[in-house]
């Protein structure tokens, strides 16, 4: 994979992926989509000192994310059990060799990110397989589940409604599952399996959502969560809920891209189109990581 390194609005390192035409982060920036679409969400204040988070983290990608959660987990004294799935070793290897990658960590956090990156706990593969060589004792027992692949229609394999179910499946009756992505598909069929969503509120750059947050509890509303608007629930009724479908789970984005639009083609759903005029949202808005980082 071709990968081009970026900075985003806020200065921070991020790549250009050639082959999935997307960029590894938003435009505002690696650092800043870290902290407001994945640690903010998670509220690690509902943890006392001393309380250890198991957290699953999927697309590891540059390791921002992991950097940043290492980073507030440590100011919170929060001991972690992390384990990652990742399918390509370049990406957090070109970040950890930039120095404008190092220079936005602590020393500590740099270390530990190091020695993730070499330990058995990040797994390296496809996610739909590697998930299956996570600890039985993880069914269940996870605090935080942070999925951040490319969006829905650049890489349809790690959004379909069975990797979903199997990180649903993952969570604690208390456990959140956060992602960047607001995509009705995605949002369905967390649903379907069983999670209650929430909304990640926006920020002043964005039209009405930073993300999504589900648990198999109710989430209730305590900054930056929030419940569905009437908009976001009228989502879930469109085609653009239609999920993707991966039983196998081999096949390819073209395959599961194809079987969805036949579905949505038959499905008696006002379309996502349609949706998007009566609401008056920007085509493509939901997949949030289609512009280069500049």
């Amino acid at each position: 994979m071709e990968l081009t390194p970026r900075s985003g609005a806020d200065g921070s390192f991020s790549l250009w992926s050639s082959a999935f035409g997307e960029g590894f982060h938003s435009a505002a920036g690696a650092f800043s989509e870290a902290q407001q679409k994945f640690v903010r969400p998670s509220q690690l204040e509902r943890w006392r000192p001393g309380q250890e988070l198991v957290v699953v983290e999927v697309a590891v990608g540059t390791g921002t994310n992991t950097a940043a959660l290492l980073q507030a987990a440590a100011d919170l004294a929060l001991p972690l059990q992390w384990w990652g799935l990742e399918q390509d070793r370049q990406p957090l290897a070109l970040a950890l060799a930039s120095a404008a990658f190092r220079s936005q960590w602590t020393g500590a956090t740099l270390s530990r990110l190091e020695a993730l990156g070499r330990s058995e706990r990040l797994l390296w593969g496809d996610g739909r397989q590697t998930v299956s060589r996570l600890p039985a004792a993880l069914q269940g027992g996870c605090d935080l589940v942070w999925l951040d692949a490319f969006s829905p229609r650049r890489c349809p394999q790690l959004w379909s409604l069975e990797f979903l179910a199997q990180l649903a499946a993952l969570l604690k009756p208390e456990g959140r599952l956060i992602t960047y992505s607001s995509a009705a598909a995605m949002r369905a069929a967390l649903g379907a399996a069983g999670l209650q969503l929430a909304s990640i509120a926006a920020s002043a750059s964005e039209q009405w959502s930073s993300g999504t947050v589900a648990s198999p509890r109710p989430l209730g509303e305590s900054f930056p969560l929030r419940s569905l608007t009437a908009m976001e629930l009228d989502h879930l009724l469109s085609t653009a809920a239609e999920p993707y479908r991966d039983p196998t789970g081999q096949a390819g984005a073209a395959t599961l891209l194809a079987e969805r639009q036949l579905r949505q083609s038959q499905s008696r759903a006002v379309s996502g189109s349609a949706w998007r005029r009566r609401w008056g949202v920007a085509s493509g808005f939901c997949q949030q990581r289609g512009l280069p980082i500049q």
